[in-house]
């Protein structure tokens, strides 16, 4: 009785893992990529895979918070490029690397306040926002750069992202202690459950004392900051900013949160859930370049695996109002 009790016990609390139907995808796809390409297995290229995944996770953080609130931001994939291009900047100018990532941070952290503050104090709706911001910022970036970006950054800076511990290159630790720390904070943090609230019913949390405007420009700062970061340690691990690093990364991030479980309308995900929306990603990306498909047909069938996210979203809410 005892043993088949704990067996039950352990059957519920996995029954409840709701992230365990994304975990076996990715299983599943990973097992399927070993035997169609033996390059798959090959560790270099599960390296690049998690190097490849480790930009997107660390945005995924802010995009994960603002989804669960009931916002969203289409302007981090400028911002990251902004990011990048200022601390090169800074860079030029002769100041230290040190200096350079601060104010590249500090330049993604002044974009989100000026989103949040536009969407939480004016009341403008965010997809007009961070659209209008996304355009603005890119554009900025091209003027700054004159569309060339910023090449040939120095050693002491490029050494931020290059450098190997244990074979992992920086933007991988730096992906795996934000999703560990993001991961607890989200589940445990009486702080970070307040969003859970706000995206759930956001009147009825302003009702009950909850500092929804506040909270919400926050986490526009948070997302914005975070995009820098991505930015940053983009332009460090290639030795240069791009003018158009970044690019199309807010589609792709949506994309990979709403796959993990976020719900466009908000009150719902989980930063693990957005990760595997994300290594998911990462595996078609890398399944196209094993397999030689053209870059035309993985932006056709990233469109389609966003239609079909969304469309998921829909059914599922559909199923709960019921």
């Amino acid at each position: 009785m005892v043993n088949k009790s704990n067996r039950s016990g352990a059957f519920n609390r996995i029954s409840t893992f709701r992230e365990l139907p994304l975990l076996l995808v990715v299983l599943v796809i990973g097992i399927v990529l070993s035997f169609v390409s033996k390059n798959f297995l090959n560790a270099q290229n599960l390296i690049a895979i998690l190097l490849g995944a480790s930009f997107d996770s660390i945005v995924a953080v802010g995009m994960t918070l603002l989804l669960i609130s009931g916002g969203f931001d289409l302007s981090v994939g400028s911002v990251a490029g902004f990011g990048g291009v200022m601390a090169g900047k800074m860079l030029v100018y002769g100041m230290s690397p040190a200096i350079a990532v601060i104010i590249g941070l500090l330049s993604g952290a002044f974009v989100g306040l000026i989103n949040g503050y536009i969407i939480a104090k004016i009341k403008v709706n965010p997809l007009i926002t961070t659209l209008a911001t996304l355009s603005i910022i890119r554009g900025t970036v091209y003027i700054i750069t004159k569309g060339l970006g910023i090449p040939s950054l120095p050693d002491n800076f490029n050494i931020i992202a290059q450098k190997k511990f244990y074979e992992f290159q920086t933007p991988i630790i730096v992906m795996l202690v934000f999703l560990i720390l993001s991961e607890i904070f989200f589940r445990k943090s009486v702080f970070f459950k307040q969003y859970y609230f706000i995206g759930g019913n956001e009147e009825s949390a302003r009702l009950s004392g909850i500092r929804v405007d506040y909270l919400r420009i926050l986490t526009y700062v948070i997302s914005g900051t975070l995009a820098a970061m991505a930015g940053i340690l983009m332009a460090s691990r290639m030795g240069g900013a791009l003018s158009t690093a970044g690019t199309g990364m807010e589609l792709r991030i949506i994309t990979a949160c709403v796959i993990g479980g976020c719900s466009l309308a908000g009150g719902e995900g989980t930063m693990l859930g957005s990760f595997l929306g994300v290594l998911l990603m990462a595996l078609v990306t890398n399944a196209f370049n094993l397999l030689g498909i053209s870059v035309y047909w993985q932006q056709a069938v990233m469109g389609v695996i966003l239609l079909a996210a969304v469309l998921i979203d829909v059914s599922r809410r559909r199923r709960f109002e019921r």
